[in-house]
């Protein structure tokens, strides 16, 4: 199939474009500059122009922004689109988080629906911080799954960047099951729900100063920054990027993937499980890694909700990494970059 793949220089992205060309698909992806394209190309020297190619969006939030990059020859038949920002260093989580992630998502559906009638799928990369309600805490016993919706509003969506950044990709999401009731599209949509990914960084896009912020703990669990105490884990749930790449190529590509929602988990994790994964698999990092024993990143005493990815697994066929086999691969991807 011809898929455009928005977001192309990013985390995520980076591997669904990987699994893609695995596939044997045709891809375009977007990116925000020239440099960044030609990233891409010259890092997939035996894939001709009509495999994979770029096209520039600068800036998604922009009406219409998507219009001239979802007309192809030959025609797409499938988006997938991640574009959308993951961090928290923002003044203005409005401006910063909320307008790309729903405008850019909602933007990309009218432009698809208006100039790419040959599109029958569209992927779009959601999050846990659409299905968790966090004002609950850790909620012990309560089993989330597809059917939970962050209860987050307009009015908390400004107040921080985390209540933000969980806020834009709610309401994203929702805006984009509501297109499809009141637009009646051409086309069928699929949604990505993971926690926090981890997994190996594709090099050649990410160095350690613009490390995705999933990542950044294991950075800092072995280089030193966590020798002291090492910090709370937050969210206890977790998926290696690669599954979840997969689980975006999957529901882009299977029937009965249409109009459902995926929460993509692999299961728990604590930091402190890292640590010990580090210190066990990597002896040389034991002067940098947390003693065995230091204070920090463990299970809350009082539990942890209970989560329920039957439909990942059974619907997508998807078979989950284990932590240690993500964390040894991640860490060997942070030591190519300098780490």
């Amino acid at each position: 199939m011809r898929v455009l793949l928005t977001g192309g220089s990013g985390f995520i992205a980076a591997h669904v474009l990987d699994v893609l060309l695995e596939c044997g698909h045709s891809v375009v992806t977007t990116v925000r500059s020239s440099e960044k394209g030609q990233s891409i190309l010259k890092n997939h020297p035996d894939v001709p122009k009509d495999k994979l190619d770029f096209v520039i969006v600068e800036d998604i939030a922009k009406p219409g922004a998507f219009d001239t990059a979802i007309v192809s020859d030959p025609p797409f038949e499938t988006v997938i689109h991640t574009a959308s920002p993951f961090h928290f260093n923002v003044t203005d989580p409005q401006k910063e988080l909320l307008d790309p992630a729903v405008i850019g998502t909602t933007g990309i559906l009218k432009s698809i629906k208006q100039h790419a009638p040959t599109v029958k799928r569209v992927v779009i990369t959601s999050s846990f911080a659409s299905i968790i309600d966090s004002s609950k805490g850790n909620r012990p016993g309560y089993e989330y799954s597809e059917k939970d919706w962050d209860p987050v509003t307009q009015e908390e969506a400004v107040q921080n960047p985390v209540l933000g950044y969980r806020a834009s990709k709610t309401f994203a999401e929702k805006a984009s099951w509501e297109f499809l009731e009141n637009e009646k599209p051409n086309f069928t949509i699929a949604t990505m729900c993971p926690p926090l990914v981890l997994g190996p960084i594709v090099h050649y896009l990410q160095n350690l100063d613009n490390l995705n912020t999933s990542n950044q703990r294991i950075a800092a669990i072995m280089t030193g920054k966590a020798k002291e105490a090492i910090p709370p884990t937050g969210t206890f749930i977790w998926v290696d990027v690669r599954d979840l790449a997969l689980a975006h190529v999957k529901a882009a590509e299977l029937p009965e993937a249409a109009n459902k929602r995926f929460f993509v988990t692999a299961g728990y994790f604590s930091n402190e499980e890292i640590a010990d994964i580090i210190r066990d698999k990597y002896p040389e990092l034991k002067d940098k890694v947390p003693a065995k024993g230091t204070k920090g990143g463990e299970y809350p005493s009082e539990g942890i909700f209970k989560y329920n990815n039957s439909r990942t697994k059974e619907v997508l066929g998807i078979e989950f990494r284990s932590l240690e086999d993500s964390i040894v691969d991640t860490v060997k991807s942070l030591q190519a970059v300098g780490a």
